[in-house]
């Protein structure tokens, strides 16, 4: 959701700052004159001389009692909004402590941590991993797995992701006593460098 968002916003304010820019362009090289095409009316430049805000246009509302109060409004709603935003990059998602059964029926408080690096620490022993990155997501009593996985030149995608899931997944699985641990698995190529034939 928090990427979803991100990619929305950032293409948002690129096509405002892209249509201002080509605004800019076309009015400061003068390439209506040059081109011969005409723009509509309301179009904010129309020659090199122009300027974004005229002063008139800067200063027609200072007297208003309400224009003080509205700028400064606007801005605070800017500033909080942008706040919010960087917050919500910083927050994490990762889960803290899971629930693991513990026979008594009561449970059990297992550290995230330490599940995730079980999992990472065995994901990478796996023939073909180059290396691996484990979180943990969702509820307590619920988690699901994120697995990143480095994968050598000569593994096959196919065949990792299945005997993760038979041998590193199932032993998270049955040690923690979950029903079942959801996973998801991001594959990436290791970089290396390219062999000299001679």
């Amino acid at each position: 959701m928090r990427t979803t968002v991100n990619r929305v916003l950032l293409a948002l304010i690129g096509l405002v700052l892209l249509a201002l820019g080509v605004s800019v362009l076309i009015g400061s090289l003068d390439l209506q004159r040059h081109w011969g095409f005409t723009m509509p009316s309301s179009w904010p430049f129309s020659g090199p001389k122009d300027v974004l805000l005229s002063a008139h246009d800067r200063t027609r509302y200072r007297h208003d009692d309400w224009w003080w109060p509205v700028v400064i409004a606007a801005l605070g709603v800017l500033f909080v909004a942008a706040l919010w935003w960087l917050l919500a990059q910083a927050r994490t998602r990762r889960l803290r402590q899971v629930v693991v059964d513990s026979g008594d029926g009561q449970g059990a408080l297992l550290r995230g941590r330490a599940l995730e690096s079980v999992l990472t620490s065995e994901s990478e022993a796996y023939e073909g991993v180059g290396w691996a990155g484990a979180a943990l997501v969702g509820r307590r009593g619920v988690p699901r797995a994120r697995l990143v996985l480095g994968l050598a030149p000569h593994a096959t995608p196919a065949d990792v992701v299945t005997a993760l899931d038979s041998s590193v997944l199932e032993r998270a699985r049955t040690s923690a006593g979950f029903a079942a641990l959801p996973a998801e698995a991001r594959l990436r190529a290791v970089r290396h460098r390219a062999r000299r034939v001679t």
